[in-house]
């Protein structure tokens, strides 16, 4: 891959990203029961939060909430692109695809949220990203409802167990 920007993958491929990209700042996106976050020696900025890859409420489960998504608006807005950024979920399809259209809204405010949508889905085939992260990234930076009309208008994604570890440019769109 070796570019500059926002890498996105699944848990499998983190330890080869990690090696071969050198990200400053690592996100996981995993539930709260199973598997840890991976450690990742040497690396001082790394978010792990954990929640369930749902978008209602369903017992016994934890979805996503206004807190997670304020820590993680606040990690990405400690990233200055000196290195690669990671973010990773368990499939890398929808928790971390969402994380990703979160952090191309924040890092893009003049951009249309249709165009970072589609950018998205160019990059990945296969990404539904979480509808109720998506939600409340929405709500916290301000854009309306326009965010998750965009991703409602890219549509479910390819089917897949795994989505492939992907880039993101950044800035995302060049004026």
């Amino acid at each position: 891959m070796h570019a500059q920007g926002i890498f996105v993958a699944p848990l499998s491929a983190v330890e080869w990203i990690n090696k071969e990209e050198a990200p400053s700042h690592i996100i996981s996106l995993l539930a709260p029961e199973g598997v840890r976050a991976p450690v990742f020696p040497g690396h001082a900025r790394h978010l792990a939060l954990y929640f369930n890859d749902i978008s209602e409420p369903l017992e016994g489960m934890i979805p996503p909430s206004q807190s997670h998504v304020e820590e993680l608006i606040s990690f990405l807005s400690s990233w200055y692109a000196e290195a690669p950024l990671l973010i990773h979920c368990w499939a890398g399809v929808s928790r971390s695809t969402a994380a990703a259209y979160i952090a191309l809204c924040l890092f893009n405010p003049g951009v249309s949220e249709d165009r970072l949508a589609r950018l998205l889905r160019r990059q990945a085939p296969e990404a539904t990203p979480n509808a109720l992260l998506v939600e409340l990234g929405d709500h916290l930076l301000g854009r309306d409802g326009r965010m998750s009309e965009a991703i409602a208008a890219i549509g479910r994604g390819r089917d897949t167990f795994e989505g492939t570890p992907f880039a993101l440019p950044h800035p995302a769109v060049r004026r």
